[in-house]
């Protein structure tokens, strides 16, 4: 499923313009997103959590040339599904 099936789904299960879903699933995604950019945790009952892990620097390989090269940190998005999602989809 991709963004336009999932903005079809909501217009159709809550009766609302497309339109209107599509502005409500933006601003959720915009939601989580700046929580996420703000060291926060959005945790949805059921659904699932989503935070900011921390990757450690490592080594890697240029698969190219065989060469070893630093890898930065990093700070990634993650997500842990709860409950209720994973009752839902065994």
């Amino acid at each position: 499923m991709n963004k336009a099936e999932l903005i079809e789904a909501i217009a159709a299960a809550t009766d609302l313009p497309k339109a209107t879903a599509t502005r409500a699933l933006d601003a959720t995604l915009s939601t989580i997103s700046s929580a996420l950019n703000s060291g926060d945790s959005v945790s949805l009952v059921g659904f699932g959590t989503f935070a900011v892990k921390e990757r450690a620097a490592r080594d890697g390989r240029n698969p190219k040339t065989g060469d070893t090269i630093k890898i930065a940190a990093a700070k990634v998005p993650g997500f842990k599904a709860g409950k209720g999602l994973k009752d839902a989809v065994n």
